[in-house]
């Protein structure tokens, strides 16, 4: 092996919306397929091409390409449809519409850096809290706002365009005429993304894999008993959903989807959430596929599976499942720095901190070179809005680096299981890359509801497909495909609660409904009560993954305290709560050493008018154990016998040996926590039992079965 040999490395863009499409219509529920278009589809790509030496995959949903095509044929979305209005004509209730959601953009990096478009933010928000007067706002400002909640969707790639580089030079006081100039150079973008990927792809510039077609969760379609592999103690819903013929018509219709936009077979696939199990793998075999890839956490599972030292075997290697099947296991660390990290770094500095990163693999995995890639896949979209300048000056800071470095080389997935030596994997844990399981979109009430009516509408039209021999199920199987998707389940659940919660839910109830309706039947009273529960979550959420933050007072990237449990305070709290409210959210999980525990605040800030804080923590195990920890001290016996350690700064982080709370090292624990200012009490939680933590002897963690 000489010195000279590169380290090879594997970047996939992952493209990815949901179906937003109204059952039945060209019409999209939000308009985000349309947004993201105009600023991360097409730029991403072309970005790309103007460095000759950088080779990356673009891993492209076919449902995604199916809604930007109804775009081109004349499609719409409410926020287009409000955009295109005369402001002059525009009721009171359109303008109010107007006026909530037009405002759906980063503050920081899209809304703030723009004068006029930041104006009218203050002037919308300062009428909040008693609702916005639609009559306060004048058409001239209507129409500016409905210009920069589309202009501010624009990659700065574009901003040298007509008509973009007239409206951010002018700023204010458009016309009618040059907004639907913008909204038509929309148009105009969506419809070149689809010819630019294959013109890239054939020109063997980019590389591109597929997902299979709605972005179901396979493994769960297959058997959601699956999920019982990664978490044996989840509870599942009523109905036993089994059905591989549903998981094999996701992928062949991306397999068909592909050869018709490529006049190429598809070799890879990023399946959905990077979520794989046996039962997948082997039907990816059958059907041809060449490539898949998950995430480093399936493969210590994959490699304790198969009684095969984790510790022996690199996360970089190129893996082989039965016959044929190459499997790449992201590098987890890296891939979050570009999406969770550097957003927040000086372009410079972040591409430095990268290509180092690389260069030490390098150093440590030089005698492997030829059968080492370094995977980093992330989401190609959501995370450049949090970025200055939509990640402009970030990427082609990288790409300049790795397009010049000759020590690093950037290769597609495809060429590098081709090219690559590849090493034996008898068995495939079950898992998706988010805590190597499928807990996020099965186990919760919500979440196994929402199965179980999938359930009940497949059932319904398999029956009735026996009874009506000339009947077209081909429209409703498409609403069952659709309800499939794994971004429904995504917001279902205490993981993910915000905003959009109750919108997705309606979408997914309303593809069921469509199911029903194309059969000519009643549609069952429940799918029009909603799933998801605003006031759900209550209870503590127990962890399911072991965590090892650092105690730095900071969240250091999003996914520190991933497969944490948590318990919210704010939910919690009722209507008889006092109005000062401290915590936000208590966090808790544990290694195999240490106990952890996380408090977020509301406003750190308020602290600061505390004269004497003080953060009671009491343990129940069953023995009564207090720790009282202060801005600028503790208990320092404790604290020098080295039973914990802990950081004050945006969050309160604390660590606690095992130890310390039990002989044995695991047991059952509850806690609670407090503020206290001197001897008052000003708020404490839970308000009624502890939380109970079940710490896990070492090595019998339900998270990983034996």
């Amino acid at each position: 092996m000489t010195i000279t040999t590169p380290l090879k490395l594997a970047i996939l863009w992952h493209m990815h919306q949901p179906n937003y499409q109204e059952p039945g219509s060209n019409r999209m529920v939000l308009p985000w397929v349309r947004l993201h278009a105009t600023k991360d589809y097409l730029d991403m790509l072309l970005t790309v091409g103007e460095y000759e030496n950088v080779r990356v995959t673009f891993n492209l949903v076919p449902s995604l390409l199916d809604q930007l095509q109804m775009y081109v044929d004349g499609g719409s979305d409410p926020h287009l449809d409000l955009s295109r209005l005369r402001a002059e004509d525009m009721t009171p209730s359109q303008k109010a519409d107007l006026l909530e959601s037009f405002f759906a953009a980063n503050l920081s990096h899209m809304i703030e850096p723009h004068r006029r478009y930041h104006e009218l933010f203050r002037k919308a928000r300062n009428g909040a809290g008693g609702g916005v007067l639609p009559s306060l706002f004048s058409s001239q400002e209507i129409r500016d706002l409905q210009v920069w909640s589309n202009l501010v969707w624009a990659d700065p790639m574009f901003h040298v365009e007509s008509p973009l580089k007239e409206l951010l030079a002018q700023g204010r006081n458009f016309s009618e005429e040059q907004k639907q100039a913008l909204l038509d150079w929309q148009i105009d973008v969506i419809g070149k993304i689809g010819p630019a990927y294959r013109d890239y792809f054939k020109r063997h510039k980019v590389d591109i894999s597929f997902t299979p077609y709605y972005h179901p969760i396979l493994p769960l379609l297959c058997d959601t008993d699956v999920a019982l592999e990664a978490t044996p103690r989840l509870t599942l819903p009523e109905k036993r959903f089994c059905h591989p013929e549903d998981a094999e018509w996701h992928i062949r219709r991306s397999m068909e989807k592909f050869e018709e936009w490529f006049d190429a077979p598809m070799v890879g696939m990023w399946p959905s959430e990077g979520s794989v199990s046996e039962e997948v793998a082997e039907m990816l075999i059958r059907l041809g596929v060449k490539w898949v890839a998950t995430d480093e956490e399936i493969l210590y599972g994959s490699l304790k599976k198969s009684n095969m030292d984790p510790r022996s075997h690199a996360i970089h290697a190129v893996y082989e499942y039965g016959s044929g099947l190459k499997v790449f296991f992201r590098d987890h660390a890296l891939s979050d720095r570009i999406g969770f990290v550097y957003s927040g770094w000086d372009a410079d500095k972040a591409a430095e901190d990268f290509i180092g990163h690389l260069r030490r693999l390098r150093q440590l995995l030089a005698d492997h070179l030829d059968q080492t890639v370094v995977p980093v896949i992330l989401d190609g979209e959501n995370a450049w809005e949090y970025f200055p300048n939509d990640g402009r000056d970030f990427l082609d800071e990288l790409y300049r680096r790795l397009n010049d470095d000759p020590l690093i080389q950037t290769v597609t997935l495809t060429e590098a299981a081709q090219s690559l030596k590849s090493q034996s994997l008898p068995s495939l844990f079950a898992g998706s890359w988010i805590n190597h399981n499928f807990s996020i979109w099965i186990g919760h009430q919500e979440d196994n509801a929402a199965w179980d009516l999938l359930s009940e509408a497949r059932n319904t039209l398999t029956e009735f497909e026996k009874q009506h021999s000339d009947f077209d199920p081909t429209a409703a199987w498409r609403q069952i495909y659709i309800a499939e998707g794994s971004d429904w389940c995504w917001w279902y659940g205490d993981e993910h609660r915000g905003a959009g919660n109750e919108q997705f839910d309606r979408i997914f109830r309303r593809h069921l409904m469509a199911v029903y309706e194309l059969l000519g039947l009643e549609v069952p009273a429940r799918l029009y009560d909603p799933i998801y529960r605003a006031g759900a979550g209550l209870k503590a959420v127990s962890p399911d993954a072991l965590v090892t933050p650092e105690i730095d007072g900071r969240l250091s990237d999003f996914y520190e305290w991933a497969g944490a449990g948590y318990f919210d305070c704010l939910k919690a709290g009722g209507a008889m709560h006092r109005v000062e409210r401290y915590f936000s959210r208590i966090h808790f999980a544990y290694d195999h050493q240490r106990l952890y525990i996380r408090l977020d605040f509301v406003d750190v800030k308020a602290l600061a008018l505390v004269k004497k804080p003080v953060f009671q923590i009491a343990f129940f195990t069953p023995e009564v154990r207090h720790l009282m920890l202060t801005p600028t001290g503790a208990d320092e016996a404790a604290e020098e016998a080295g039973w914990y350690q802990y950081c004050l700064g945006d969050m309160l982080e604390l660590a606690v040996d095992r130890s310390w709370l039990w002989k044995e090292g695991f047991g059952q624990v509850g806690f609670t926590v407090a503020l206290l200012d001197g001897q008052e009490n000003l708020e404490n939680w839970p308000e009624d039992e502890p939380i109970e933590v079940n710490v896990a002897e070492k090595d019998k963690e339900m998270f990983w079965p034996a």
